[in-house]
């Protein structure tokens, strides 16, 4: 092995755990801050290196975000023996789980709630990234969804595409409420329950909410 090849293996342990500095304090600076308002000056300072230091190893701010948002997605699955979320009906116990873990790791709830709020604006450099993880997680919903009816022999509703959107959503808008008021309610808790719910609506539809009004 050459002298080069030699010191470029060496080197690689040192490159990885300055990336995974730099992408923790990234994760906490646009937490805070918000991708516009988050510097990567702030980033630097933060893991004690210079602005081109951070450049060097991302090139951009705008990768540095989209590293953060990849970095959030390998958090979700870094536990899982494949590093992918699981199909059919055990993907509803793992966004369960996912719900739990995220109450060890309020910095990337907080980073991912800030940018994914950010993402609807104007150009921004994350809104690609958003709309192609809505879209392909409401199709492993809904493809859970079709597994789950055909395991319990009930006829595929009409409310499946629904569902699997409204699970995205209260996951979501649960992080948010969790991140306002953490000494409220359990995020693991409440996700549980909201998600149990509404496969329970899909299975065993109960009556519209309508017939509880009182004339």
């Amino acid at each position: 092995m050459s002298k080069d090849a030699v010191a470029h293996t060496s080197v690689r342990p040192a490159t990885r755990e300055k990336r995974e500095q730099i992408l923790k304090a990234a994760v906490e600076i646009f937490g805070n801050k918000g991708s516009t308002n988050g510097t990567l000056a702030d980033v630097a300072e933060q893991v004690g290196i210079t602005h081109a230091g951070v450049l060097h190893h991302f090139g951009s701010k705008q990768k540095l975000l989209l590293e953060v948002l990849a970095y959030r997605d390998q958090a979700d699955v870094a536990e899982l023996a494949e590093k992918h979320i699981p199909g059919g009906p055990e993907l509803f116990l793992h966004l369960v789980r996912t719900a739990v873990a995220n109450e060890r790791r309020p910095g990337i709830v907080q980073a991912y709630t800030v940018l994914s709020s950010e993402s609807v604006t104007d150009n921004h450099p994350g809104r690609d990234y958003f709309e192609d993880r809505y879209t392909t997680l409401r199709r492993e919903v809904t493809d859970a969804f079709h597994l789950l009816c055909a395991q319990e022999g009930v006829t595929e509703p009409d409310t499946v595409a629904t569902a699997a959107a409204s699970i995205l959503a209260v996951m979501d808008g649960l992080q948010l409420q969790w991140l306002l008021h953490r000494d409220v309610f359990d995020l693991g808790e409440a996700s549980e329950f909201a998600i149990r719910s509404i496969v329970n609506g899909v299975l065993h539809p109960g009556p519209a909410l309508e017939s509880y009004r009182r004339d």
